[in-house]
C-alpha cells in the first residue's frame, strides 16, 4: 500500500495532478491511497468511466423484458427511424443513402449504431456532432435538453451503416435518452432508483447531492508549460443539475461509489447485500468483446488495439502488462479510470481532476495500471 501512496504523492509533488485517489482490490484485499486535494470523500467528475454504468442501466431493462438487444430503438426513439447515411465517410452532408436496416438496442450498446467519433474529427458528418451537440469542451449546462438533443442528432446523417463500424461516445448519450423514454422517468431518477440506490452509490448523480456542493473538487486543465488552470470550479458547470444528463460522461461520483459498481460486475451482478442488480448473463454480455479486428484497428486512437463490449473496452491483446484478456473498463477525460478482470476479480480505480489532452491515457494512469498488474 505504501508504494501506491508514494506513487500518488510523487505525482502531486511534481505538479502532474492537483490530487488523486486510487484503489486496487484483489479478492478480499483492498488497497486505497489519496494525495493532494482529493480524498475518498471528494466528489469528482468521473467523465467516461460512467459509460459502463449507463450500459448497465440499459441491460437492466433487457433483463426486465422491456426490450431485447435486437429490437429497433425507433419504437422508443422515433427520431431515429428512417436514417440516412453519408455515401462515404468524407462525403458532404447532402450526399446520403438510406440506412440498410434500423438501429437496434445492441447497436447503441456496442457503439456501432453509425453515430460517434472516429479518428478524423474533420469528417463532414462529425463536425456538427461536436459543434451542435457537445458545445465544444464538455459543458453540461450548455447542452440541449434530451428531446431537443435527439431531434438535433436526427438531422445529422450517420457516418456508417448500423452495425458496421465502432464510433466513440455518442451512443452512450443515446442510451441515456433510451432509458429515460423506456422507463418514463428523467434519467437521473431512473439511474438513482434502479442502479445507484440498490448499490449504495448515494454520492453518484449528474450534480452533487443536495447540500454537498462543497465536496466537489475543482477540475483542472493543463497549460502548454505544464502548469494547471481551473477549468471548472466547484460552483461551475457540474454544481447544479444539467438540462441534458449525459450518459456518456456527465456523472459525479466518489472512489467508493465507483468501487461499488465495479464490485457488482465482478460478483456477477450482485449488490453487497446479495441482491441481483443485473443478471449474470447481462454482466457477461457487457464484458464481452464484439468488435472485429478491422473495427478495432479503425478505432486504434481510442482503443489501442483492444476491443469493446457494452459501455467499455475489453482487452484482447497483451500489449502491456495490464492488458489481461477480458479486462473490462474505460478511462475518462477528467483523468479517471476504472477497470476489472472478471476471471481474477481484480478491480482498479484511479480518480484525478486533471483533464486529459487527448484519448491516450497519461503516464500516471499507465504507472498505476502497471503497479496493479504487479509489474
Amino acid at each position: 500500500m505504501r508504494e501506491l501512496q508514494s506513487m500518488l504523492e510523487r505525482r502531486v509533488a511534481d505538479g502532474t495532478v492537483p490530487g488523486a485517489v486510487a484503489l486496487v482490490a484483489r479478492g478480499g484485499s483492498v488497497e486505497t491511497a489519496e494525495a493532494g486535494e482529493l480524498t475518498r470523500k471528494s466528489l469528482v467528475r468521473i467523465a467516461s468511466i460512467g459509460k459502463p454504468m449507463m450500459a448497465a442501466a440499459v441491460m437492466q431493462l433487457v433483463d426486465d423484458g422491456v426490450f431485447g438487444l435486437d429490437d429497433p430503438v425507433e419504437h422508443w426513439l422515433p427520431e431515429l427511424a428512417d436514417r440516412r447515411v453519408v455515401r462515404t465517410p468524407r462525403a458532404p452532408l447532402s450526399d446520403t443513402v438510406p440506412a440498410e436496416r434500423p438501429i437496434t438496442v445492441r447497436d447503441v450498446l456496442d457503439s456501432r449504431a453509425g453515430y460517434g467519433f472516429s479518428e478524423d474529427f474533420t469528417l463532414p458528418a462529425l463536425v456538427p456532432l461536436v459543434s451542435e451537440l457537445l458545445q465544444g469542451p464538455p459543458q453540461p449546462q450548455k447542452v440541449l435538453p434530451p428531446d431537443e438533443w435527439l431531434a438535433a442528432l436526427a438531422r445529422i446523417p450517420m457516418l456508417h451503416q448500423p452495425g458496421t463500424a465502432w464510433l466513440y461516445n455518442i451512443c452512450s448519450d443515446i442510451q441515456g435518452v433510451l432509458v429515460s423514454r423506456a422507463t418514463g422517468q428523467p434519467l437521473d431518477e431512473a439511474l438513482a432508483e434502479r442502479l445507484f440506490e440498490p448499490l449504495g452509490m448515494t454520492d453518484t448523480g449528474f450534480s452533487p447531492p443536495p447540500g454537498q456542493a462543497g465536496r466537489l473538487s475543482p477540475l483542472y486543465r493543463p497549460n502548454p508549460d505544464g502548469s494547471l488552470t481551473v477549468a471548472d470550479p466547484p460552483d461551475g458547470q457540474w454544481s447544479t443539475p444539467p438540462a441534458f444528463p449525459s450518459g456518456a460522461g456527465g456523472l459525479v461520483s466518489t472512489l467508493d461509489d465507483v468501487f461499488a459498481f465495479q464490485r457488482m460486475l465482478v460478483t456477477g451482478g450482485r449488490a453487497e447485500d446479495g441482491r441481483h442488480v443485473l443478471s449474470e448473463g447481462a454482466v457477461w454480455q457487457m464484458t464481452t468483446n464484439y468488435l472485429t479486428e478491422q473495427q478495432r484497428a479503425a478505432g486504434e486512437l481510442f482503443l489501442e488495439g483492444q476491443g469493446w463490449g457494452f459501455g467499455g473496452s475489453v482487452d484482447v491483446e497483451r500489449r502491456e502488462p495490464w492488458n489481461v484478456p477480458g479486462r473490462y473498463g474505460w478511462v475518462g477525460g477528467t483523468g479517471t479510470a476504472a477497470h476489472l478482470v472478471p476471471t481474477t476479480g481484480l478491480i482498479t480505480v484511479l480518480l484525478t481532476q486533471r483533464e486529459m489532452t487527448g484519448p491516450t491515457p497519461p503516464p500516471l494512469m499507465r504507472e498505476f495500471w502497471r503497479y496493479a498488474a504487479g509489474g
